[in-house]
């Protein structure tokens, strides 16, 4: 084939970026340690890869950190007691919210920076409150929190307007789990007239609605898509299984089954674009095991995919959370060379993406 000087400068460009790429794709699987303690448990991550989550200290109490790869694990304190739990982080790393004790001995929502510190949100009228995940940008903050008849509720904290209660699905109690990218979409799980807790998805314009099950009596939502418009977590199935689900306005609710031999699964979070799933899934020994799922692959057992980064017999048992582009996933495992169970950084290499 004859190649025209202006085709082979072309071919040459497309051969080099390729080799950039290529190089960037390296995977790496990173044990974070502790704070001093026996374990550590990841349950956030960013875009560039800061890790959230809680661990414990030589005391033996559990307090929230922040993992970078230049600092490592960073103590973030209480609000005055001895516990706190870090569980989401905003796309850039820089916004930690979590939960923790304050000298009162009560739980307290908290938002974290580095300028500002730990800020207690408060409550909704009750004693105690829980932050489980902040918006792309920080401003946004949700979780669950007492109200004054000690009921627990979903929130909607902003700066401006305060901790909003968002109400139940008929219930008594309800719960959120995360926020769209933009703070406008809300999910979590509430109690219906029935008493059964199911997924929701909650707006502004549209209040709380009601996500259902796969056919059994309960199901709770833990991870939305930046648009709100895809949500994952668990449901009941007919014969009262637990099944990960999807959810979108035109498919519905989704069951996306088990890993091979297994019962059960969980869906714990999802890609910003809706198109990855991580969480985790029994397998045929009946053993819990870290799953991706993706419409053209399936759900894939962690521990097989990335086999070579595991040394020493180590295991993936839970994978909690996914960074926004799909690159970064985090949880918990037993790392085999300290003997301890421990919060993980897998680093897939590139931003990952699976057909709809």
């Amino acid at each position: 084939m004859c190649y025209t000087q202006s085709r082979f400068k072309a071919l040459i460009s497309a051969c080099v970026m390729s080799l950039i790429a290529t190089a960037g794709w390296s995977q790496s699987l990173i044990w974070l340690g502790t704070l001093g303690g026996d374990g550590s448990w990841a349950l956030g991550v960013s875009a560039n890869g800061v890790v959230v989550g809680w661990a414990f200290n030589a005391a033996g109490q559990l307090h929230a950190f922040r993992w970078t790869a230049a600092g490592g694990m960073r103590d973030l304190g209480t609000l005055g007691g001895t516990l706190s739990e870090a569980y989401g982080v905003s796309a850039d790393g820089a916004v930690v919210v979590g939960g923790a004790v304050n000298a009162a001995g009560q739980w307290r929502a908290f938002r974290w920076t580095a300028s500002g510190g730990m800020r207690d949100l408060g409550t909704l009228g009750g004693r105690s409150s829980k932050a489980s995940d902040v918006s792309a940008d920080g401003s946004v903050v949700v979780g669950k929190a007492q109200n004054a008849a000690g009921q627990w509720r979903a929130f909607r904290w902003t700066a401006a307007g305060g901790m909003r209660d968002l109400g139940t699905l008929g219930g008594r109690s309800s719960a959120a789990s995360d926020v769209s990218a933009d703070g406008s979409v809300v999910v979590g799980e509430a109690q219906n007239a029935a008493g059964q807790l199911h997924a929701f998805r909650w707006t502004a314009a549209g209040g709380m609605r009601d996500l259902g099950t796969l056919g059994g009596s309960e199901s709770a939502a833990y991870g939305v898509s930046a648009d709100g418009s895809v949500v994952v977590g668990k449901a009941q199935n007919a014969a009262g299984q637990w099944r990960a689900f999807r959810w979108t306005a035109a498919g519905g609710m989704r069951d996306l089954g088990t890993l091979p031999g297994g019962r059960e699964s969980w869906a714990s979070d999802v890609s910003a674009d809706g198109r990855v799933v991580v969480g985790w899934a029994d397998n045929g020994t009946g053993l819990w095991r870290a799953f991706r799922w993706t419409a053209s692959g399936g759900m894939e057992d962690l521990n097989t995919t990335y086999a070579s980064l595991l040394t020493n017999g180590s295991v993936l048992f839970n994978a909690f959370a996914i960074s926004p582009n799909g690159r970064y996933i985090v949880g918990v495992g037993s790392n085999a060379a300290t003997g301890r169970i421990e919060a993980f950084l897998l680093d897939t290499g590139f931003p990952r993406r699976g057909g709809m």
